[in-house]
C-alpha cells in the first residue's frame, strides 16, 4: 500500500471515527417559596410557607406544598410592584419579599421572526418555569426569626419609583421592635443589579443576623437542550476553583439537616459567585468580592425547587447603630464583552461563566479572534472564513513541510515500485529498503498526517465556540443563512432557500435525502481535495476514498452552518495550498485526469508525467 495514501487514510479515518461516535452517541437536540438560608439559625417567612423539613421527603411534590405554592402565587400576583425600565431590560420587582422576579431582555427575541417574543428570563411564582432572586437577612441565635424580613414580607416603596440606570429604588420595612430595614436596588446599563441592604437598630439591645441572597427555580427548565457539549445547571466560582453541577445531579445530593434539603455547601474565603446558567442566559449571585461567604447549591424535593444561595458572615448591629451589606445580582445574556467588563470591575473570573469546555486554551483565543474579526468585518460568516485563513496561515510552515514531503513521495514512486517488485513477498526487506530510501532523500512519510490531525482539536474548539457563545446566536451570513448557530436551512424542497417556506427539520430523513447547499459544497470540496492525487490501486482504498466525502457531507449536514462554512473554507484553502506547493516542487497534479479516473477512465500514471 502506498505510504502516502496509508497516512491519509489513517488520519482521515481518525477524524471520521471521532465525529461518527460524537454524532451517533450525542446527536443535536431535536412552584413555591424557596427554603430559607441557614446560618446559626434559620429565618422563616410570615406564616409557615418557609418552614424546612427535618428529614428527607418523597421526591414528588406534596399536596400541602402545592397548595402553599398556589397561595404564594396569588399573593405575588396581587402584591404591589416597582417597574424596571432600561434600554436593555424591562420588568418589575415585587414588593412581596422584594423579589426580582419579572425580567425581559429587550435586545433578544426567541427567533428571527418579526413577531417573535422578547426573551423572558425571570418569571414570578405561579408562572411556568418560575425563576427569581431574593435578598434578605437570616436571624442568628437569640434573635426571633420573625424580627427579620422574610421572603413573604411586604416592603414599602414610593408609588412613583421606577428602577432605571442611575435611579435606584429604596424599599423599607419596620419590624415594630426597634429594627428598621432598607433595601436599595440599582441597575446598570447592562444586566447587573446592585443590592444594598441596611439595618438600623433603634432599640437598646444588639441584634445579630447574616445577609443572604437566593436564586430559585421551580422545577427543571422546560427548554433544556440536554446536549453533552453544553452545560446547563449550577455554575459557580470560589477561591479560584470553577465548578459545574447539572440539573439532574442536584436531587442526588446528600440530605443536609442544617440546610433542610439536599445540598452541596462550600465555604469560600474571599472571591466567588454562584448561579444558574442556560444555553445563552444566566442568573448569578455575587457577594462582595474579597469577602468570605457560604456558597450553597440546594434542591428542595418537597417543593421541587432548585436553589443557589450565598450567605455572608453574621453581623451584629449595636443599639443606635446601622450595618450595611452590599451584593450584586447578574441577570442577562452571557455576552463576552459584558462579562469581561464586569470581570474588569472586580467580579472574579466572571468570563468563565461561558462554557469554554476542556479545550479552553483553544476555545478562548479562537473566540477572541473571531469576535474581533466580526467587529472589523461586520458579517459573522465572512469573519469565520477570515478566521480560517488566519488559522491556515499560522499552520502554513507545518503544511508546507507536509506538502513538500508529499511531492517528494510522488517523485519517489517509481523507486518505491521497483523496491516492491524486487522484494517480492519479503515484507521486511521491502520496509527496510523504503526506510533507507526515505532517509537518503530526507522524506518523512508521516508528515502528511500532521495537518489533518491538527484540524481535529481546532474543529471541535470552533464547534464549541459556535454552539455556546451568544454572539453566534441568530448571526446572519447572507441569503437564506440567517443563523449560523443552526444547521443549513436550505433544501431541494424549498428550492435551496428561494421559496418562502422552511426546509425539512435538521437531522430528519428528509433533510438527509434533500441535502442543503452548504453540505453539498462541503462534499464537493473534500472530493476535489482527494483528486489532487491519483486514485489508489488497492480496491479497499478506492472504496474508502470514494465514500469519504459524501459520508462527511451527510454527517456534518446537521451541524451548525457556521461550522460547515469553516470546513468548506478550510478545504478550499488546503486544496489551493497543496496544489501550489506541489507544483513548486516539480510535481504537477493531474486534477482533470484524476477526476476522469474516478469515473472509470484511467488517469495518467506518474511515470507518464
Amino acid at each position: 500500500m502506498d505510504d502516502q495514501n496509508k497516512n491519509l487514510i489513517i488520519a482521515t479515518g481518525l477524524s471520521f471515527i471521532v465525529i461518527l461516535v460524537w454524532f451517533v452517541l450525542f446527536p443535536p437536540p431535536e412552584g413555591p417559596a424557596p427554603l430559607a438560608p441557614s446560618e446559626t439559625a434559620q429565618s422563616t417567612a410570615e406564616g409557615d410557607s418557609l418552614t424546612t423539613p427535618a428529614a428527607p421527603v418523597n421526591s414528588s411534590v406534596s399536596t400541602e406544598a402545592t397548595a402553599t405554592i398556589e397561595l404564594l402565587a396569588e399573593a405575588v400576583d396581587t402584591a404591589p410592584r416597582v417597574q424596571i425600565s432600561t434600554d436593555r431590560l424591562s420588568g418589575s420587582i415585587s414588593l412581596l419579599g422584594g423579589r426580582i422576579d419579572d425580567l425581559s431582555l429587550n435586545d433578544y427575541r426567541t427567533s428571527r421572526d418579526e413577531d417573535a417574543e422578547v426573551v423572558k428570563l425571570l418569571i414570578p411564582v405561579g408562572g411556568e418555569d418560575a425563576y427569581y432572586a431574593l435578598h434578605g437577612w437570616a436571624a442568628s441565635t437569640g434573635l426571633d426569626p420573625a424580627a427579620v424580613p422574610g421572603p413573604n414580607t411586604e416592603w414599602s416603596a414610593p408609588d412613583s419609583d421606577v428602577v432605571s440606570v442611575g435611579n435606584p429604588v429604596t424599599m423599607t420595612w419596620d419590624n415594630g421592635a426597634g429594627l428598621l430595614f432598607s433595601k436599595e436596588i440599582a441597575v446598570d446599563e447592562d444586566f447587573m443589579f446592585t443590592i444594598t441592604q441596611s439595618v438600623t437598630n433603634t432599640s437598646d439591645s444588639p441584634a445579630s443576623m447574616a445577609p443572604y441572597g437566593i436564586l430559585a427555580r421551580h422545577g427543571e427548565p422546560t427548554d433544556l437542550k440536554n446536549f453533552f457539549i453544553l452545560h446547563e445547571g449550577v455554575v459557580a466560582m470560589g477561591d479560584g476553583e470553577y465548578s459545574e453541577i447539572n440539573w439532574d445531579d442536584m436531587p442526588d445530593f446528600e440530605f443536609a439537616e442544617r440546610e433542610g434539603a439536599r445540598a452541596q455547601v462550600k465555604q469560600i474565603t474571599e472571591n466567588g459567585w454562584i448561579g444558574f446558567t442556560d444555553h445563552y442566559w444566566m442568573g448569578a449571585l455575587i457577594p462582595a468580592q474579597g469577602s468570605a461567604f457560604k456558597s450553597v447549591a440546594k434542591y428542595d424535593e418537597r417543593r421541587d425547587i432548585y436553589q443557589a444561595e450565598t450567605v455572608m458572615p453574621t453581623q451584629t448591629v449595636a443599639p443606635q447603630a446601622t450595618i450595611t451589606a452590599v451584593s450584586q445580582f447578574f441577570a442577562g445574556a452571557k455576552e463576552w464583552e459584558t462579562l469581561r467588563k464586569y470581570e474588569e470591575q472586580g467580579v472574579y473570573n466572571f468570563i468563565d461563566s461561558i462554557d469554554w469546555g476542556w479545550f479552553s486554551f483553544l476555545t478562548k483565543p479562537i473566540f477572541w479572534l473571531l469576535h474581533h474579526l466580526h467587529e472589523l468585518i461586520g458579517n459573522m460568516g465572512i469573519a469565520i472564513i477570515a478566521l480560517t485563513l488566519l488559522i491556515k496561515a499560522m499552520l502554513f510552515p507545518l503544511a508546507y513541510k507536509s506538502y513538500v514531503s508529499m511531492a517528494k513521495m510522488k517523485e519517489l514512486q517509481p523507486q518505491m515500485e521497483a523496491l516492491k517488485k524486487d522484494s517480492g513477498e519479503d515484507r521486511q526487506k521491502m520496509q527496510q529498503g523504503m526506510m533507507a530510501l526515505y532517509k537518503k532523500e530526507k522524506v518523512n512519510p508521516a508528515a502528511g498526517c500532521l495537518p489533518i490531525l491538527l484540524q481535529i482539536p481546532i474543529f471541535f474548539s470552533l464547534y464549541k465556540v459556535i454552539f455556546v457563545t451568544i454572539e453566534l446566536r441568530q448571526a446572519p451570513f447572507f441569503g437564506p443563512f440567517q443563523d449560523l448557530s443552526l444547521p443549513d436551512p436550505t433544501s431541494l424542497l424549498n428550492f435551496y432557500g428561494l421559496a418562502p417556506w422552511a426546509g425539512p427539520e435538521a437531522g430528519s430523513i428528509m433533510a438527509l435525502a434533500f441535502i442543503g447547499i452548504l453540505p453539498l459544497l462541503l462534499g464537493i470540496s473534500m472530493w476535489l481535495q482527494q483528486k489532487l492525487n491519483p486514485a489508489p490501486t488497492d480496491p479497499t482504498q478506492q472504496m474508502i476514498f470514494a465514500w469519504m466525502p459524501w459520508v462527511f457531507m451527510f454527517m456534518l449536514g446537521s451541524f451548525a452552518s457556521g461550522l460547515v462554512v469553516y470546513w468548506i473554507a478550510n478545504n478550499t484553502i488546503t486544496f489551493t495550498q497543496q496544489y501550489l506547493i506541489m507544483r513548486s516542487q516539480g510535481y504537477k497534479p493531474d486534477l482533470l485526469g484524476n477526476i476522469k479516473g474516478g469515473f472509470g477512465r484511467k488517469a495518467k500514471s506518474d511515470a507518464e508525467k
